[in-house]
């Protein structure tokens, strides 16, 4: 199939396109998750602390962010599948080293090899669904992705805990590695009916540089954006529990409850997200979802919330932030397409999502200070702040 040709792709083309990305994306989350559910056995059985054993989840993100930018260039130059391929094939190598890992160095190998396999995955996913996906379902492709990840993280502590408790944790990481395999071969038999060559001209017949790319001021504000929605992100997945435990004495179980809340919530917002994006301007979406969503951790901040609103507040700010999603995805559509067409899709969508792993590597570092000195509600107002810088940038792409 052509570039063109998936301008007016029938709908079964389309959906088959979203699915199989879809279903890749969900395994690059739950690798996002292949060490944690299991510092549990990990800690005992190499004598590792919570300060070393968090140092796995810190090289996990910093070579994904680095990675990603890099990714950007290889999708640009070698074509999208090739590169995802190669990103779960490091899946596949992390999961089998940790089954025979035999101490904290190996541990640190397989944090840098799934975070090597993480950082491919945005620039070829959006690559892969602009270029085959038609413009009218895009809002629905971004969803589906959304969604797609959401479940990966869902089932990764389920599948990692469960086969750990019953046959041990090497085994839990070797059923890891296996299971990227089948969605490399679905990769692999799909890709024939998938657009990968890169265009190899702008919209002037001249190619943009990199360096052309990173000159450009509505690209660093999609950076500042997804850094300032996933800080805010990383904050609430690292601290949620703890802070509801603190600010309104909830029970332990029903403190991480209003986390779960929080993400389920964002999935179905991600899923209706899919239809505002394609009906209505993506900045203001953006806008309206972040800055209702900031005004509800203000009020939790407030510490006077009753204790039995709180799930559900914490539910409708998972909500708001979903729904924002899947504009946030066409926003950078826009800016990447609006000034270098589709050849520059792998560097832009790179550099822009590096900006996702830098917030969530950055987030328990800059938040666990006010944590530690009992500063929880200026926690809450610190995530509002971020979700109103977003917005801010959001706004000025969407003029740009």
């Amino acid at each position: 199939m052509s570039s063109d040709a998936a301008l007016s792709a029938p709908p079964r083309h389309d959906a088959f396109v979203i699915a199989l990305i879809g279903s890749v994306h969900g395994v690059s989350h739950f690798f996002h998750l292949l060490l944690p559910p299991l510092f549990p056995w990990l800690m005992p059985e190499f004598g590792l602390d919570y300060s070393r054993i968090g140092t796995t989840m810190t090289v996990f993100f910093v070579v994904s962010g680095v990675g990603q930018a890099l990714a950007g260039l290889a999708v640009d130059r070698f074509g999208p599948l090739r590169v995802l391929a190669s990103g779960i094939g490091c899946f596949v190598l992390a999961g089998l080293t940790l089954s025979r890992a035999n101490g904290f160095a190996d541990l640190m190998i397989v944090a840098a090899l799934a975070g090597l396999g993480n950082s491919v995955f945005h620039p070829c996913d959006f690559t892969v669904l602009n270029r085959n996906v038609s413009v009218p379902r895009l809002g629905h492709a971004f969803s589906v992705h959304g969604l797609s990840g959401n479940v990966g993280w869902a089932l990764a502590p389920l599948f990692m805990t469960g086969i750990a408790t019953a046959a041990g944790w090497r085994t839990a990481a070797l059923a890891a590695g296996l299971l990227a395999i089948p969605a490399l071969a679905l990769l692999l038999a799909g890709r024939r009916h998938l657009v990968d060559a890169t265009p190899p001209e702008h919209q002037d017949g001249r190619r943009a540089s990199t360096a052309e790319i990173l000159r450009v001021g509505p690209v660093w504000l999609c950076f500042a954006f997804f850094f300032f929605l996933t800080t805010a992100f990383g904050a609430i997945q690292a601290f949620g529990t703890p802070l509801m435990q603190h600010l309104y004495e909830l029970p332990l179980g029903i403190a991480a409850g209003t986390v779960s809340s929080y993400l389920f919530a964002g999935a179905v917002g991600i899923f209706v997200g899919g239809f505002l994006a394609r009906s209505v301007q993506q900045d203001r979406v953006i806008a309206l979802a972040l800055s209702a969503a900031a005004a509800m951790a203000v009020l939790l901040a407030s510490a006077q919330v009753p204790a039995g609103a709180v799930l559900p507040v914490m539910a409708c700010i998972g909500f708001l932030s979903g729904l924002a999603g899947p504009s946030r995805d066409l926003l950078v559509r826009r800016a990447a397409t609006a000034r270098f067409g589709q050849a520059a899709f792998g560097r832009v969508y790179g550099f822009v999502y590096s900006g996702l792993d830098t917030g969530l590597a950055l987030a328990p570092l800059v938040f666990g200070g006010f944590m530690d000195s009992g500063h929880y509600g200026t926690v809450l107002v610190g995530i509002a702040l971020l979700q109103v810088a977003a917005v801010f940038t959001a706004l000025k792409v969407g003029r740009g």
